[in-house]
């Protein structure tokens, strides 16, 4: 779906006046996720947790929700602060574009905290609901646009930035029960960590989404920052692929780290990286061989890359699934300071390989190549550190079946063993 409302406004626009759309997509996706994912992360955490020990999270929810105002507000303030920068450089004059940005913004607050009360409590079937409804809406709104003869990018960010409003009220119709009463929460159940966490989470948006604003600023040509875009998106596909397993991983490592069951979270952890690597490699691989192909489909001629951009991005792409699984491994050992420091050596690693080279388009690849591989290792020997110490302190943690009492006569019997 998303690839239909992107490839239908840039056939529909032309590669010039579809440019401040590119912008403003990943500038939504670079404020949004990066400021308010932490806050769903956090609360699916927290609620995961509490849901393992049979508390209630009513109480929880809305302290979320009060911090989430806070920095909507302030996000908010900046965006109309710096609306004439955003005007003259990025949106071409367009001021729908600026009402738009404002428009998500408020929207994706809401969202993920609903997302990350869902993800909790284990509610998947109306987080996918969110998504469908979202980017459905999206597409309708996009066939409605090209039928009335929009022809400028402000129409489309407006119908861009409405779609998650409507379809969080579509996806929640149904669901009852979302904040079930419980004892009070400490504000430092959530606060205490959701400073490094959205440290990390504006640097891990940076990483995903600075390619396309970077071109806008660096290149020469509008057009640049279109075709970027374009091939970036194709070569994501297994980026929107893992979000589905992303959704479920932290609030399930967060209960088993929440039980002591330390050995089946490193067999998980084990798994998944397996599983993440595989589908980098193929990533790669399907970039090289049909990523040109899809492009022509999907936006036209005017949109072709070579082959080595998309491989570039799609190894970018392939790095940056792995930091981001160590880093949900990591978050849930709480080690949300170790995890943005990772993100943050992975952004200067980024800003080293751009300043390199003459070739634009090689040097923001490396960049975002360099940043997501050097992010996804420093963050992998920190949670393997982390999680070695914790195996260590919880030598019985393979013992998952017996009960406490049948451990402590195994201790009694054999200590050690």
């Amino acid at each position: 779906m998303a690839f239909a409302f992107l490839g239908l406004a840039g056939r529909t626009l032309g590669t010039t006046p579809y440019a401040p759309l590119a912008v403003f997509w990943s500038l939504i996706y670079l404020l949004g996720p990066g400021f308010f994912l932490p806050l769903e992360q956090e609360v699916s955490r927290s609620l995961a947790n509490r849901w393992a020990r049979g508390l209630g999270v009513g109480t929880l929810v809305r302290q979320a929700g009060q911090i989430g105002a806070g920095v909507t507000i302030v996000l908010v303030a900046i965006t109309a602060v710096c609306a004439p920068l955003l005007l003259d450089h990025l949106f071409d004059d367009q001021v729908l574009i600026v009402l738009a940005l404002i428009l998500a913004i408020v929207g994706y607050a809401a969202v993920h905290l609903a997302r990350g009360t869902l993800a909790g409590l284990g509610r998947f079937k109306g987080y996918s609901k969110y998504y469908l409804y979202e980017n459905t809406i999206r597409v309708a709104a996009c066939l409605v646009l090209i039928a009335l003869g929009a022809d400028t990018a402000g129409p489309y960010a407006v119908a861009a930035s409405l779609a998650p409003w409507l379809a969080l009220v579509f996806a929640l119709r149904n669901e009852k029960d979302l904040g079930s009463d419980g004892p009070p929460a400490d504000w430092r159940e959530l606060e205490a960590a959701l400073g490094s966490l959205l440290a990390a989470s504006v640097l891990t948006a940076f990483l995903l989404n600075a390619g396309v604003v970077a071109i806008e600023l660096l290149g020469d040509d509008s057009k640049e920052a279109s075709i970027f875009l374009a091939g970036l998106f194709v070569s994501r596909v297994p980026v929107f692929l893992f979000q589905a397993v992303q959704a479920a991983l932290l609030p399930k490592l967060s209960a088993l780290a929440g039980a002591g069951r330390f050995h089946e979270f490193r067999d998980r952890l084990r798994r998944l990286l397996g599983a993440v690597g595989a589908i980098g490699v193929l990533g790669v691989v399907g970039a090289a061989i049909v990523g040109p192909i899809v492009i022509d489909i999907v936006f036209g001629d005017d949109y072709a890359l070579d082959r080595i951009d998309l491989v570039l991005m799609a190894a970018s792409s392939a790095a940056f699934m792995l930091a981001v699984a160590v880093g949900q491994a990591l978050i849930a050992l709480e080690g949300q300071s170790r995890v943005a420091l990772g993100w943050f050596i992975g952004v200067l690693a980024f800003f080293g390989a751009v300043a390199l080279g003459d070739d634009l388009f090689l040097r923001v690849e490396a960049g975002l190549t360099a940043g997501s591989a050097v992010a996804a290792l420093v963050i992998g020997f920190m949670a393997r550190d982390r999680l070695h110490g914790r195996l260590q302190a919880h030598p019985h943690t393979l013992l998952t079946e017996i009960d406490d009492a049948e451990i402590d006569e195994v201790d009694d019997e054999d200590n050690g063993e």
